[in-house]
């Protein structure tokens, strides 16, 4: 009896109810390994990825050892050796305009021309006036010669005479004075044709051909002579001191330009003038070095870096301009060491073309970064490229 009825206990169907609870069980458990599985996945990944970053590309310049000469920088203006402003010397009618603006013109050239009427009839006038008081010279020497004799004699006076003489000397003066008045005719002729007085380059026009002008009008135009041509620029009075006491030979001293992006003008320049005063308001003297300008590539007034160049060349490091950075802390430069970057702190010592001295942080074939820097940080890994000669300036 007893055992029938725990058959009959162990036999009894499930319920609906108790179904559903295994079922959900059953789907935890899928899940739960599901969920576990997915986050190995994810770590055994993310570990991965710890282990092998991927490494930056970045272009790198071998730091450098070249002789550099000791240098010192200034900043100089171009002046043109001649300069000249045209102006009308004489008032008339402008006839005609004889140049091409901005072209290179001779000396002696024409450049204006202005109506020679009024100006030739004022030559033939005086012309006219030497020729009148010429002929009245003639009867007062006649008249002299003649009261000379007759004073010798009791048929003339000593006063006769004396008027005789003043007169043919008074002829003597009229026909100097007729004779600068036809001077100045022809002077002022002459200034109807405006010339270059130097050769250079010329300007543009300020007045055009059918108006009047005079000296009143101002200047015309401005001619600039261009080859060769100065560079002035202010040197301190400690420069000029230190420069005396070590004895240095200004004949040997190289003057060198250079552009606004570093490249260094062609012609060296010498130092042919040094001030013998000093600007008080800046305490410095005017040096001034004359340059060939062959290409005209100097224009007046133009601003250029000014190099100074001593004494026999020392051997330093130098690295491109574009590896430079800077922070709170100073300059420093990006370095490759076994396939990572790290930062070296320098002092740099002054430009030398288009690249920066080191003075101090560098010892040479160095590894420096001067492509990819934007994204760099100590210890990361990088991939680098030699970056050509051409490039590694930019």
């Amino acid at each position: 009896m007893g055992s029938t009825k725990v058959k009959k206990t162990i036999c009894i169907p499930l319920t609906p109810m108790r179904l559903r609870w295994e079922r959900i069980v059953k789907a935890a458990k899928c899940t739960a390994v599901g969920v576990g599985l997915v986050i190995c996945a994810s770590i055994a990944s993310s570990s991965a990825q710890q282990q092998a970053p991927a490494a930056v590309p970045v272009g790198t310049v071998q730091a450098e050892r070249k002789p550099i000469a000791k240098t010192k920088n200034f900043v100089g203006r171009v002046e043109a050796i001649n300069k000249v402003e045209v102006h009308a010397r004489v008032t008339g009618y402008l006839e005609d305009v004889q140049f091409k603006e901005g072209e290179l013109v001779k000396e002696g050239q024409h450049l204006y021309h202005i109506e020679k009427n009024l100006f030739q009839a004022a030559v033939d006038q005086a012309a006219g006036e030497l020729a009148d008081d010429k002929a009245k010279k003639l009867l007062t020497a006649v008249e002299y010669q003649r009261a000379a004799q007759l004073a010798t004699t009791s048929a003339g006076t000593v006063e006769a005479r004396d008027k005789a003489l003043t007169a043919d000397r008074d002829a003597d003066a009229q026909i100097m004075m007729a004779q600068a008045k036809l001077d100045t005719a022809n002077i002022n002729l002459g200034y109807t044709d405006i010339v270059s007085p130097i050769a250079g380059k010329i300007g543009r026009t300020k007045i055009a051909k059918g108006n009047v002008v005079s000296p009143e009008s101002g200047t015309l135009t401005t001619i600039v002579s261009q080859d060769p041509m100065y560079v002035l620029f202010p040197v301190s009075q400690r420069d000029i001191s230190h420069a005396r006491e070590s004895g240095l030979d200004i004949e040997g001293i190289k003057v060198r330009l250079r552009f606004a992006d570093g490249k260094t003008y062609g012609p060296e320049g010498k130092i042919d003038f040094i001030d013998v005063t000093i600007d008080r308001a800046t305490d410095t003297v005017q040096v001034r070095a004359v340059f060939p300008n062959p290409s005209g590539a100097l224009i007046d007034g133009q601003l250029w870096e000014v190099d100074l160049e001593a004494g026999k060349p020392d051997e330093q490091i130098v690295v491109p301009q574009a590896a430079l950075l800077t922070d709170q802390q100073g300059v420093y430069v990006f370095i490759v060491e076994d396939g990572k970057v790290a930062i070296r702190r320098i002092k740099t010592g002054g430009a030398s073309g288009a690249d920066i001295i080191v003075s101090e942080g560098l010892s040479g074939n160095e590894l420096v970064v001067v492509q990819g820097l934007e994204s760099l940080k100590p210890g990361m890994a990088v991939r680098a490229t030699p970056v050509p000669a051409a490039l590694n300036r930019s």
